[in-house]
């Protein structure tokens, strides 16, 4: 992997990629089972060929992160 200035980075391989006309899901499965769904550009998952098996890593800038709790 490239060297990057973001400290926090998941990787994992890659479950499953749902392509849309704009943007593509992505789910990674990390160590121990857990899933990260990821949200990327169309044209982005084709520049990067993503297929189910490859690995990945996320790259998460901490400023960016929305969480949500349920009501």
């Amino acid at each position: 992997m490239p060297r990057t200035s973001a400290r926090n980075t998941l990787c994992g391989k890659v479950k499953t990629v749902h392509t849309g006309a704009v943007n593509t899901e992505v789910v990674l499965q990390l160590a121990g089972g857990t899933e990260l769904v990821v949200m990327i550009t169309t044209g982005s998952e084709k520049k990067l060929d993503l297929k189910p098996g490859d690995a990945a890593c996320a790259l998460i800038k901490a400023n960016l992160v929305i969480l949500g709790v349920d009501e």
